[in-house]
């Protein structure tokens, strides 16, 4: 089976996450018992789950109401989650709901500059998110979901301002942007928050892959959970499963073209980036600008190696930019324009060299070509020669004095 979560429509809430898993099949007097019972420990805590119409779409809606009590520390939450018992929750549900914590409370360490053990829970760490935590940690074995493979859709993040305990800040919140990173999202439609912490932090463990469109799916259930607001559109976050036709692997495809390096050293960079990783290496002969010969390097990998490989490419091939399919969004190394004067037969010519760097570790120098076939035209040296002369310049006054 494969499961779709799509937030693209209103966003991502924890009662939302749980709302759409009771749509596919969650007994909810069992679901309201253990919400209710984990989150009296933090709070008063009491839990409603209705079928209602949120602009013509019928979802579940799970309402958490709480008074809390205080805000309380991360290292705090996981002891006390610790100590409570409940039969319908397994050592596995448990696991899921302290990794949804982890995950929250790296975000906001990072976000506030501070260590775990100082981090503190506000908004986030209330009786209500231990509800919705531990709902979704209940509902996700109850589906089996552990067992399937689970897709994630982009997540519509909503916008304008929202006040928080740091006072009015923009949406998405910084713990929610920054659990969202490198995971498709987009903001609006809305000025409203629509994608919090918890669910974002929810979506993050459970899928195992991010996609721009639904994959191939043969569909046999979708859920719908309901959000708080009544909104223009249906505030809902939707949940689809089915059986997909054909197996399926994420590859990113990486490419360059190359003009000014020689056949040693491309057939070097070949077994290098093998080495690296890469599933395959093509180096395709081809006519680039200014009407040079050159070559097309595409390399095949898996998405987590695609900046290892990059990087590895830009080194070996000093390119200053690697394009990634299907993307289409470059890794590029950061580049300079630096002007040098050379002194040829006692005549003084100006040249711009291009230099790549990452972070300040220069990879690759390179004379500007116009700028060398003009001295070369005025000198009647060879172009090869001229270039040569240029680097040769630079390297000397870089051991000089500080260009970069």
């Amino acid at each position: 089976m494969v499961v779709v979560i799509d937030p693209q429509n209103a966003g991502i809430a924890g009662n939302m996450v749980i709302g759409a898993f009771c749509d596919l099949g969650v007994n909810h007097e069992d679901l309201k018992e253990v919400m209710e019972y984990y989150a009296s420990f933090f709070g008063d805590i009491k839990v409603n789950i209705n079928k209602i119409q949120k602009s013509g779409i019928r979802a579940t809606y799970v309402q958490v109401k709480c008074q809390d009590k205080k805000s309380i520390t991360y290292n705090e939450l996981l002891s006390r989650l610790n100590e409570i018992d409940h039969v319908k929750i397994t050592s596995d549900m448990m696991k899921f709901a302290i990794k949804v914590y982890t995950v929250i409370a790296e975000a906001e360490s990072r976000v506030h500059g501070t260590s775990l053990d100082k981090v503190h829970f506000h908004e986030v760490g209330a009786a209500d998110a231990v509800a919705d935590v531990i709902g979704a940690a209940y509902c996700y074995y109850q589906l089996q979901l552990d067992s399937q493979k689970i897709y994630g859709l982009p997540v519509a993040l909503g916008g304008g301002r929202n006040e928080s305990s740091h006072g009015s800040m923009s949406i998405p919140a910084p713990a929610t942007i920054e659990i969202l990173k490198n995971i498709p999202v987009f903001g609006g439609p809305i000025k409203k928050e629509l994608t919090t912490p918890t669910g974002a932090a929810i979506l993050k463990v459970v899928v195992d892959e991010f996609l721009d469109y639904c994959p191939l799916l043969i569909t046999s259930k979708v859920g719908y959970g309901a959000g708080k607001l009544d909104l223009t559109f249906p505030n809902t976050l939707r949940v689809f499963t089915g059986q997909s036709p054909v197996a399926t692997d994420k590859i990113s495809i990486l490419e360059t073209n190359v003009d000014n390096v020689t056949g040693e050293i491309l057939g070097h960079t070949f077994k290098n980036l093998m080495d690296e990783g890469a599933l395959d290496v093509t180096m395709i002969p081809t006519i680039s600008k200014k009407n040079r010969p050159g070559h097309l390097l595409r390399v095949i990998t898996k998405p987590e190696n695609s900046g290892k490989i990059s990087e590895a490419i830009i080194r070996e091939t000093g390119t200053l930019g690697v394009r990634v399919l299907p993307y289409v969004h470059r890794n590029i190394a950061e580049r300079k324009i630096i002007p040098i004067e050379m002194e040829i037969a006692d005549d003084k010519f100006k040249i711009d060299i291009k230099v790549g760097l990452i972070a300040e570790e220069i990879i690759s120098i390179a004379p500007e070509y116009e700028d060398a076939r003009s001295i070369s035209d005025k000198t009647g040296i060879p172009l090869k020669n001229i270039m040569k002369m240029a680097n040769d310049t630079f390297k000397r006054i870089l051991d000089e004095q500080t260009l970069i």
